[in-house]
């Protein structure tokens, strides 16, 4: 019941304007792991069947490889062929 006062009173004291001290500010020592890559977020339920990124990347290109070609489609093929 203390945590629900809690989370009550904070809400209640919010204040409309923050002013933050950003020479205090550090770069992100993390930023650089994910500069090449998209990060996605999986319902529970597909996490359970694509339990790796390569699954879910197998999977999505045999998708793309199902779709109808499109203009866009086409950009990314090759794009894709000169990553690789």
């Amino acid at each position: 019941m203390k945590k629900m006062q809690n989370a009550e009173k904070l809400s209640d004291d919010m204040r409309t304007e923050y002013r933050f001290d950003y020479t205090k500010a550090r770069p992100n020592r993390f930023a650089g792991r994910a500069k090449d890559c998209v990060i996605v977020v999986l319902d529970p339920d597909v996490s359970e069947v694509f339990t790796t990124p390569d699954s879910v990347n197998r999977a999505l290109r045999a998708l793309i490889g199902a779709m109808p070609r499109t203009k866009t489609r086409k950009r990314v093929r090759k794009l894709q062929a000169s990553n690789q």
